[in-house]
């Protein structure tokens, strides 16, 4: 990547530079910060894949916020349609008052993704982020069935708040709560630590009749159809269709968390449609304010929309600007397949250079993982997986790890990433393959 040119993209006046010394975040940040530990720089500037940092330094993002930008940084239609939008007074911030922004969103919504797919799913606003949307899915799912006890799944994330926390099974956030975190079973994930699909469909069927004799039953069942954090699993068919004809066998609600893996990332809007499933209760957040704008919605069938007024509410469960973004998302990317062909393109580019990768180390025990372009290439060796990421970094690739002792890594890239970007990307990190292994 020539600086020179990256230097010329960044542009930033002098008088924009950062003028207190790097170190104010250390001095006063708190020291909970992640991301930053593994990706030292001050960033400045971003488009598309690319970010930049305050130096003019260029960086392939293979990371996408975590799945917030799916169709890039500051993709230009969507940016314009904020900018028109407040250019012309438009109101930001609104509760849950009806606004024109709001409107265009819920209109496009269902024209868009919920009537192609023969879906009467309500839409609830329930706060900017994904563990708000977690949140109010587990108190929903127990006020329609009146039980208590949910089933997660092992390696499930499903956010950091007390509730969420309850379900996520990653043990240094969960020890972080201080208080015990009840009234749910933990069942195997398909694949998780060699379980394979029959063995884990008996043994969640064991944890519902357990909670049928003992909990009076299960209020609902929270999966994720490619886990993220949790190392980037993929279901099975066969295994999310058994999940979904025990909960409604057993009478409970079967949610979908698609906070990382909806929008698009697997190949279709919602990461189940391959399989068929029909979910009571489905999650979004990330990727669907458009350009990063928080945003959170909780899909639920209409009979199960037993909220009283008011009964679960939050500050910014209507955050205007957020519509306006996810909005121009949905004209512009899902109103044809252009984009869902492009990811099922791009999908099968990775998988080819991530078994090339395995192929080409065979002493390192690799494997592969996960689909669309959510997908993993995992280490035996954790260590080994922190020196790959170590050496993607130094040679400008944004890429993170996950899994239960961060030995996967991880490639996430913006959905709209171009085949240049996307195969330099995979250069570097087959690059930064062999330099962790010599």
């Amino acid at each position: 990547m020539a600086m020179t040119s990256s230097a010329l993209l960044l542009d930033i006046p002098a008088s924009a530079a950062i003028t207190e010394p790097p170190d104010v975040f250390t001095r006063r940040e708190s020291n909970v910060r992640s991301y930053c530990r593994s990706f030292p720089a001050v960033f400045a500037k971003s488009r598309g894949a690319t970010m930049w940092d305050e130096e003019g330094r260029a960086y392939i993002d293979f990371f996408a916020g975590a799945g917030t930008v799916n169709y890039g940084h500051n993709e230009p239609r969507l940016v314009q349609a904020v900018i028109e939008y407040l250019s012309g007074d438009g109101i930001v911030h609104s509760l849950d008052l009806h606004t024109v922004a709001k409107r265009a969103f819920l209109e496009e919504f269902e024209r868009t993704v919920l009537e192609p797919r023969g879906m009467a799913h309500r839409v609830q606003c329930p706060g900017p982020t994904g563990t708000n949307a977690v949140e109010a899915a587990l108190k929903l799912a127990r006020k329609v069935t009146g039980r208590r006890t949910v089933v997660a799944f092992s390696n499930g994330y499903h956010g950091m708040t007390l509730g969420a926390l309850a379900v996520t099974a990653n043990p240094l956030a969960r020890a972080g709560a201080g208080v015990p975190l009840p009234h749910v079973r933990v069942a195997p994930y398909e694949g998780n630590q060699g379980v394979a699909t029959t063995e884990a469909l008996d043994a969640l069927s064991q944890q519902l009749l357990l909670a049928d004799q003992q909990d009076g039953g299960v209020a609902a069942i929270i999966l994720e159809c490619i886990q993220g954090e949790g190392g980037v699993n993929a279901a099975s068919t066969e295994w999310l269709q058994g999940v979904a004809a025990r909960a409604q066998a057993h009478g409970a609600l079967l949610i979908v968390d698609d906070i990382q893996a909806g929008c698009g990332r697997s190949g279709t809007f919602f990461s189940f449609e391959p399989a068929g499933i029909d979910p009571d209760i489905i999650l979004l957040s990330k990727a669907i304010g458009g350009v990063g704008m928080p945003m959170a919605l909780v899909l639920h069938r209409p009979e199960h929309d037993c909220w009283q007024p008011g009964e679960h509410n939050g500050t910014f469960r209507g955050f205007n600007l957020a519509f306006v973004a996810a909005t121009a998302a949905l004209r512009h990317f899902w109103r044809d397949d252009v984009l869902a062909r492009s990811v099922a393109r791009h999908g099968a580019i990775v998988t080819d250079a991530l078994a090339e990768m395995v192929r080409a180390h065979p002493a390192c025990a690799l494997s592969t993982r996960g689909r669309g372009l959510m997908q993993g290439l995992r280490c035996e060796d954790p260590a080994l997986a922190a020196r790959i990421g170590r050496a993607a970094w130094d040679r400008g690739l944004v890429i993170e790890r996950s899994g239960r002792e961060d030995e996967v890594v991880k490639l996430m890239p913006p959905l709209v990433i171009r085949d240049d970007e996307l195969g330099r990307g995979l250069e570097i990190l087959a690059e930064a393959l062999h330099a962790a292994t010599h």
